[in-house]
């Protein structure tokens, strides 16, 4: 069984009562494993057809996940060739809440590894802007490859500072990610190094961060759109308590759907989202990105795109200084200011 800090045993006694018992028992149980079909490149119909290896029920509607318990799953090449993210099951139930249609225009706040953000982007089915921003230039990194393995071409990976990002795209996305920075107590069991790391001071400094956050967040909503928060704890202060304490300090959101997920009441490691809605209003625009053109480059690109392409491309083609030329989607706002790492498809 996997030790827990004692201080963590006795709030989550607490607060679960006579289901605490199982809740603890779910720790004696290897971590939940899972995989989400990239329906951007395979339907879920064919992919079931294909799997490399078994699949052992459906995480759930919506997710297009599936439980495993394949050894190394990221060694096949399918995976290489993205038919499929590995992702913790409870985690897919974020992006099954979304409900995003075509078109629209997302901000993943905190968007690193890529779970979430390729999730949405496959509900986006090529359409509309996604931009998926992460903080950590490392992790953005890593997040830019998972995007460009998925296929992912109406993306733009960026890292930037929440706050700084609010300044610029006042009320102007549909939809707005946080998939917040927590304590973590739902990942215990799959990392290990998290449980050391663990104290109720840490869980006070994550909800004051995320808070922040949050209000940043807020601020970039167009009014009739929604936010979509979640983390992988149970701590109250960073879920429940959280949320409450956002809508008393914006009465112009309201809470649509809330979901807490046990490892003893879903078969994962446990999760948090809340979905909530802007009241109605005019939608704002934010300037075009400003595309910079290079003739020359354009004229070998049209003439590659006549001998190997399907269908003509749709958006427009930006040149770097360097030479490398990007298809930008049709929608992209202006990012100046951004460390941007990809920008559609190079």
């Amino acid at each position: 069984m996997t030790e827990l800090p004692q201080k963590f045993i006795k709030r989550m006694r607490e607060r679960l009562g006579e289901t605490f018992p199982a809740f603890l028992a779910s720790y004696d149980f290897s971590p939940c494993k899972g995989l989400r079909v990239n329906t951007l490149k395979i339907s879920e119909e064919e992919f079931l057809r294909r799997a490399p290896f078994p699949l052992l029920g459906s995480v759930g509607e919506g997710t297009h996940g599936y439980y495993i318990e394949e050894e190394k799953p990221g060694a096949d090449p399918y995976h290489f060739a993205g038919l499929y993210y590995l992702q913790e099951p409870s985690a897919m139930t974020v992006g099954g809440m979304s409900e995003v249609l075509p078109k629209k225009r997302v901000l993943d706040l905190c968007a690193a590894p890529g779970g979430k953000t390729t999730h949405i982007a496959a509900q986006m089915a090529g359409e509309g802007v996604l931009i998926a921003n992460e903080v950590n230039f490392g992790r953005a990194k890593i997040l830019s490859q998972n995007v460009e393995r998925m296929g992912i071409g109406n993306c733009a990976v960026i890292s930037a500072q929440p706050e700084s990002l609010a300044s610029r795209f006042s009320a102007f996305f549909d939809l707005v990610l946080v998939d917040a920075p927590c304590s973590g107590e739902g990942m215990f069991k799959k990392e290990e190094s998290a449980i050391p790391e663990w104290s109720e001071e840490n869980v006070a400094r994550c909800a004051a961060r995320q808070r922040e956050i949050l209000d940043s967040a807020a601020d970039m909503v167009c009014l009739g759109g929604h936010l979509l928060y979640s983390t992988c704890t149970f701590a109250e202060e960073e879920d429940e308590w959280q949320i409450e304490n956002f809508l008393s300090r914006h009465s112009d959101f309201s809470l649509l759907e809330m979901k807490k997920l046990y490892p003893h009441t879903f078969r994962g490691e446990g999760h948090f989202c809340a979905l909530l809605k802007r009241e109605e209003g005019t939608v704002l625009r934010a300037k075009p990105f400003p595309i910079r053109r290079d003739t020359q480059a354009e004229k070998a690109f049209y003439a590659f795109e006549e001998d190997f392409f399907e269908r003509p491309h749709e958006g427009s083609l930006h040149t770097l200084a360097d030479g490398r030329m990007y298809l930008v989607p049709a929608g992209m706002p202006d990012l100046t200011g951004a460390s941007l790492l990809r920008l559609g498809v190079e």
